[in-house]
């Protein structure tokens, strides 16, 4: 399962540094064009999304989701945005700890993406979802910080 979890830590590692770069902390919240999310709330999405899939569902930590707050919260702090980061690679860290090479084939126990997905399949799932915002996030920043 390490390769998994370090795969994860490294796109986490990867949004923690995009939201740093902002030379300007105010662009984490300024919309741009027909951008319709601020890298600031597509962090906490990201954030709220791996909490809930993995803590809450996976790792029973207890985490109640408040999706509508990941995109209606403006103007948080890049520090609290990265300490968010740093809380969901914890969660991520305990919630693989725990799983095992067997655990990959489950079926995962809500049925948010399909009919008996597997584990590995939402593994997959929400690795793509995270790396596809962080994308997200550096074209903005590149475009609105430059």
């Amino acid at each position: 399962m390490n390769s998994y979890i370090q795969l994860y830590i490294d796109f986490l590692n990867a949004l923690k540094n995009e939201i740093s770069l902002y030379k300007n902390e105010e662009n984490i919240w300024k919309l741009e064009g027909e951008i319709s999310n601020t890298p600031g709330n597509l962090c906490l999405h990201l954030c709220g999304n791996l909490k809930h899939f993995y803590g809450a569902i996976l790792g029973n930590t207890g985490y109640i989701r408040e999706r509508d707050l990941e995109f209606s919260r403006k103007n948080v702090g890049r520090e609290e945005l990265i300490r968010e980061v740093d809380e969901t690679i914890i969660v991520m860290e305990k919630v693989f700890d725990g799983l095992t090479l067997e655990d990959v084939n489950k079926i995962y126990p809500i049925d948010k993406f399909g009919k008996n997905v597997t584990y590995g399949f939402i593994f997959s799932r929400l690795i793509s979802h995270l790396s596809y915002h962080i994308g997200q996030i550096n074209y903005h920043r590149r475009i609105v910080d430059s």
